[in-house]
């Protein structure tokens, strides 16, 4: 005899938190987003079904296979995914999961889901991000996008995060999260001994323009 689950019959869809590339079709006319692991290759928009990326014939979720839309409970679980080199330029979602699910310890594997906020993180630089911008990589037909300030776009393919949000539809909002900045929140402490060794760097600095303008001025 095979025990079964209690179904849940909530009286709203639960949220979920996950991570994910922005990427913008070939002819510039669709936004969407691409998952970070399994299933990568397939992207979807702001609602969307599962398929199974195996190819096999069954339902989403299925219990004997990893299909399915997977999020996570926690928000801030899903950010420490952000942390990751390969996953900094990716976009933090805040998902709606929808139609028939599987319930875990952290998380949610769906059959449907609807992506409602995507928080997009600081550019490479450190600064708030304004744009979306070509990362240099993509899926046939999508370009991945990556996270940039005004300074960085330099006439890279780019959407404002308006833009990204109209041409995904569907509702949804596109936020920038704040810049990058210490870990404490705060200006660094800095004592005697290092402000001294701050001064000497800038003099040293200084000294080595000084001397190159005057080649300048000589040749």
């Amino acid at each position: 005899m095979r025990l079964r689950l209690p179904e849940e019959r909530p009286a709203k869809p639960p949220t979920g938190y996950k991570i994910a590339h922005p990427v913008l079709s070939h002819d510039g006319t669709r936004a969407a987003f691409t998952g970070v692991s399994l299933g990568g290759a397939l992207p979807y928009g702001v609602l969307a079904e599962a398929s199974c990326v195996y190819g096999l014939r069954h339902r989403p979720p299925h219990r004997r296979c990893d299909c399915g839309f997977h999020s996570v409970h926690d928000r801030a679980v899903a950010e420490a995914l952000l942390c990751m080199a390969e996953h900094r330029a990716a976009v933090l979602l805040e998902v709606l999961v929808l139609g028939r699910y599987l319930r875990f310890e952290r998380g949610f594997r769906s059959a449907r889901q609807r992506v409602r906020t995507a928080t997009v993180g600081p550019c490479g630089c450190g600064a708030a991000a304004v744009a979306l911008a070509d990362a240099g990589w993509g899926r046939p037909n999508w370009r991945a996008l990556a996270p940039s300030c005004a300074g960085c776009l330099r006439g890279r393919t780019s959407l404002s995060l308006a833009a990204f949000a109209r041409r995904a539809g569907d509702g949804l909002r596109v936020v920038a999260g704040p810049p990058a900045g210490p870990v404490s929140g705060g200006e660094p402490d800095l004592g005697v001994p290092e402000l001294i060794a701050e001064a000497a760097l800038l003099q040293a600095r200084l000294d080595w323009l000084q001397s190159r303008l005057a080649r300048l001025d000589r040749a």
